[in-house]
């Protein structure tokens, strides 16, 4: 099974309880590039449906400048709750919208700078 991400092809290689990891191609013994899905099923009560849990982890082994060493892994990991019975487009528009934080100006120079107030 694989997946590609922004031209890039992952291949299925760990498979466990409600959870995949993909190898991406710069993928070695010793250099990371995979990407991690995983889901938790809702917990339901007797008054609450309960939610939906999701989470994707991207590690990629980087080439470090100025550093005390010459590679680290940087990590994104995000976490998905959504309540049972959300609608579909609801869920879709959640999706857009962190996406599109992910990409823009604002949330590269939080991560870039560690800087909160713009």
């Amino acid at each position: 099974m694989t997946m590609t991400v922004n031209a890039k092809t992952y291949t299925g290689n760990g498979y466990g309880a409600n959870a995949v990891t993909y190898l991406g191609p710069a993928h070695t013994v010793s250099l990371a590039d995979d990407i991690r899905l995983g889901f938790t099923l809702p917990k339901p009560t007797t008054s609450f449906s309960g939610v939906g849990r999701s989470s994707a982890k991207l590690t990629r082994t980087l080439t470090l400048t100025g550093a005390l060493t010459t590679t680290g892994n940087a990590i994104l990991d995000i976490s998905v709750s959504i309540p049972v019975g959300a609608a579909g487009a609801d869920i879709d528009s959640l999706m857009n919208d962190m996406g599109s934080f992910l990409s823009n100006a604002t949330a590269k120079t939080f991560v870039k700078n560690q800087q909160i107030a713009f």
